[in-house]
């Protein structure tokens, strides 16, 4: 039989050859038998086929015999998949007589060059320190991926021409993810070296636009954004332009349109001019569509609005397939700003009231937003009585709530955001306001809008000026919990990611001005995790269990223990936030609030009192579905969907299994849709104690569920202390995952 070389050279098939490399994949997978992957793939060969099909062939053959009772095939696949790179590579670089990793100081030098990497990477590095970091990449760390992880990778992440053809490979993009976040350091190296350890052996994970930015030209490293609109046509405006940019350079949208006016206020005294929320929520749908990054994806936008805004009703159906289709906006992702009043209001069956807030803002002369707690239910009860007020519409508040629960469980949403919790346990409430969260719902910082502060000609040019608000960035990275063994690793892993993060915040490329000063401002970050599933699994751990809650309980503790010294360590070395002072970090009260009391907690709390705090938030649990699969890992703190699936994709079929799938964890990977929710809420308000800004949350359930039982897992949720509910992940509704998000 006749094979054709990536040269265009012919030759015979060589079985020995073919021998060496299924030997090679085969090799510590004593489960794998490599005769019986050579007889399979060789009998799909035929005469003149390319290597390039023969090694798709055998590494297809390897992933479809991944099993529930061989899972092990799924790395032999991976191995096949990192041999084919290596080729790739090899020949797009130009090598000659080897494959696989190279001078890696060359590569840098010819990326640059080309204009794949930024000129920063060999303006800071000498080429002796690239050298130095070339010779610590370890490519036997190749070998931690499974097929999925390294496909997905591979497709998407690793530096390419323009051509398409792959010119990094997976060492490489975690070595130069780490020298880019250590630019600015004094000991680069060394920090360099500590990043790409935790990096290579997956044991983080970081935000998806880190993980293919980074290093780049266009080096914007941040997931999601969260913009709060002014109630002016220049306020709405700003907000399509700044939402267009963060979504051009790959960046998921959060927007919170509560002070906007409803439909049938005034505009300039003129009653009933106002079109209402819809048609700009409709021009955001329309941004996130039209701005898709490259006609890669489209954009991505969460929009939250307040449940006693007028607009209430019509927003919550701005998914759902039936009515006019003027009033839709399918492509965004609504949310819904929940108070404890509304909830309880929903437990007595009683009323509840609607408001436009413009006129709120013009009668009573406050903004009924800016206020949580007792504060806001008592200048809530002054709307409710002041007859001025025209635009006001009484409703059960269990009509709305039946509203919420249709839309949910027919399109997985709206988002639920508890404002008062999340105000509540805001450890930076001296500073501002939380409005609405982002489009994972995870991430709980102040907001405010930008607002236009004029027009003026200044030497021919027209110069508008604005006042910037807190135009909410989220920096993230997950830490891989299925990768920890003890306390002590996270002891060593959290400072090491908190660095990290922090300096995400100086090197990032901002796509609008505001977002820069919220950053630099704050400093905040979200720490998050995945693999929670698989740390259960592990341990012996059942998901309906009390176990399940202390375990919580105590590991979200320790993470929270971890973040926040390593925040003030970096306080200590390169100085706090700006607005530190006042904060309940400050104050001690965010420790007391906790129950935070033991000697080393206490000890802490001095500790920050005296060194202050680097970062204003560190904490948020993010969805992390694309970056978990990279790692091998299950998606943030979800169940598993199930222990065995095959994806489907256009190259074949792709089975996968529950990570470390065996006779030990078989039993402890208990799937999504067969677990008592009431357990998953019990766990998450554990984890939620720790957590100073949110958790990507998700309820599952199927279409049997009753509507006095869907209604508890809400009431259940805000009960429990949860800050949000993300998606409502009904068995029978396909809901797509936030990719910018993922950490």
């Amino acid at each position: 039989m006749q094979i054709v070389k990536r040269s265009g050279e012919t030759e015979d098939l060589r079985i020995d050859k073919l021998k060496k490399v299924i030997g090679f994949a085969c090799a510590h997978y004593p489960a794998c038998d490599p005769l019986e992957l050579e007889m399979d793939a060789c009998i799909q060969f035929r005469d003149r086929m390319t290597t390039k099909e023969i090694q798709r062939i055998v590494m297809q053959t390897a992933v479809e015999k991944t099993s529930v009772d061989n899972p092990d095939w799924q790395f032999v696949a991976a191995r096949l998949l990192a041999y084919d790179l290596y080729k790739d590579a090899a020949i797009n670089r130009g090598y000659r007589g080897h494959f696989g990793y190279g001078d890696f100081a060359q590569l840098i030098h010819t990326l640059t060059d080309k204009g794949l990497y930024g000129t920063y990477l060999t303006e800071t590095y000498t080429d002796s320190e690239l050298a130095e970091l070339g010779a610590y990449i370890k490519p036997e760390r190749d070998e931690l991926f499974n097929y999925a992880g390294l496909r997905l990778l591979a497709d998407r992440y690793l530096i390419k021409d323009f051509g398409g053809g792959v010119m990094e490979l997976p060492q490489e993009r975690f070595m130069v993810i780490a020298m880019h976040l250590a630019m600015k350091e004094k000991d680069r190296l060394k920090h360099a070296k500590d990043f790409y350890d935790i990096l290579s052996k997956l044991e983080i994970t970081v935000a998806t636009p880190t993980l293919s930015n980074a290093g780049t030209p266009f080096h914007q490293l941040s997931s999601c954004f969260i913009d709060t609109v002014d109630d002016s046509l220049s306020g709405i405006m700003n907000t399509a332009g700044a939402t267009s940019m963060v979504s051009k350079y790959g960046g998921g949208v959060g927007i919170y349109l509560g002070k906007v006016r409803s439909r049938g206020a005034s505009i300039r005294g003129h009653k009933g001019a106002s079109g209402g929320i819809v048609p700009w929520t409709r021009l955001y749908n329309q941004i996130a569509i039209s701005v898709d990054q490259l006609g890669t994806r489209a954009g991505a936008f969460a929009i939250y609005l307040d449940v006693w805004h007028a607009d209430i009703l019509d927003f919550l159906n701005l998914k759902t397939n039936n009515g006019d289709d003027r009033m839709k906006a399918h492509d965004i992702f609504p949310g819904v700003c929940i108070p404890d009043l509304f909830m309880r209001r929903v437990k007595e069956r009683g009323m509840w009231y609607l408001f436009d807030p413009h006129e709120v803002r013009q009668v009573m002369g406050f903004s009924l937003e800016d206020f949580y707690g007792e504060e806001f239910e008592r200048r809530y009860e002054l709307c409710v009585s002041e007859e001025r007020l025209a635009i006001k519409t009484e409703i059960p508040a269990i009509e709305i709530m039946k509203r919420i629960m249709s839309s949910a469980f027919e399109t997985g949403t709206p988002f639920i955001f508890y404002r008062d919790t999340v105000n509540r346990a805001n450890p930076n409430k001296h500073a501002g306001m939380v409005y609405s969260s982002n489009l994972c719902t995870e991430i709980m910082q102040n907001m405010s809008p930008t607002v236009f502060a004029g027009e003026e000609l200044e030497d021919g040019d027209v110069v508008l000026r604005y006042k910037p608000g807190d135009f909410v960035v989220c920096n993230l990275s997950s830490l891989n919990l299925g990768r920890i063994r003890s306390m002590d690793d996270i002891a060593r892993i959290v400072p090491i990611q908190m660095r990290m993060l922090d300096n995400v915040i100086d090197l990032n490329y901002y796509p609008v001005k505001q977002a820069a000063v919220t950053n630099r401002k704050y400093r905040a970050v979200g720490l998050g995790t995945s693999g929670y599933h698989q740390y259960l699994a592990q341990h012996g751990i059942k998901w309906e269990s009390d176990e399940h809650v202390e375990t919580a309980d105590k590991l979200y503790e320790e993470i929270a223990y971890h973040a926040i010294k390593a925040s003030m360590e970096l306080a200590k070395e390169k100085g706090t936030y700006a607005v530190f002072e006042g904060s309940e970090w400050h104050t001690g009260e965010y420790f007391d609030r906790r129950g935070y009391a033991d000697e080393r907690w206490t000890e802490l709390k001095r500790d920050v009192a005296r060194f202050g705090m680097r970062n204003a938030w560190t904490f948020a649990v993010a969805p992390t579905g694309t970056t978990s699969l990279i790692a091998g890992s299950t998606a943030s703190t979800d169940p598993v969907y199930a222990k065995f699936f095959v994806e489907e994709k256009r190259s074949g079929n792709i089975p996968q299994t529950a990570p470390n799938l065996n006779d030990k964890t078989f039993f402890y990977y208990k799937e999504a849709h067969r677990i008592d929710q009431r357990w998953s809420i019990k766990a998450a308000g554990a984890r939620q104690r720790h957590i100073d800004q949110s958790q990507s949350f998700n309820l599952y359930i199927t279409p049997e569920i009753t509507a006095p039982e869907f209604l508890d897992l809400y009431i259940q949720a805000w009960e429990n202390g949860l800050k949000t509910i993300y998606y409502v992940r009904n068995q029978s509704v396909d809901v797509e995952d936030c990719v910018s998000c993922s950490a």
